[in-house]
């Protein structure tokens, strides 16, 4: 099996968020940045086994994932503070 250097395997998880997701360059990048220095990939880069093309693509799905629920939790938040904020009728 071909394994990835753990630089390589990290340019192909923001690849297929660009690819898969239709993320730009910016956000995909950000969002494995992101996810490194909160020691995401740390196990990726001790273990060679799990830096695997198969592998970048469910971390992908992952990220991806989760950037959604956050995006959901802030709208749902936003929508909150608005409703409190209106006066009442």
């Amino acid at each position: 099996m071909n394994y990835l250097t753990y630089e390589a395997y990290l340019d192909e998880v923001a690849t297929l968020l660009t690819e898969i997701y239709d993320l730009d360059d910016n956000t995909a990048i950000k969002l494995v940045v992101d996810a490194q220095e909160a020691e995401y990939f740390s196990p990726h880069d001790d273990h060679e086994d799990m830096r695997t093309l198969e592998r970048a693509k469910q971390d992908a799905a992952t990220l991806f994932k989760a950037r959604q629920n956050r995006v959901q939790t802030q709208q749902k938040q936003q929508r909150s503070v608005h409703r409190k904020s209106r006066p009442p009728r």
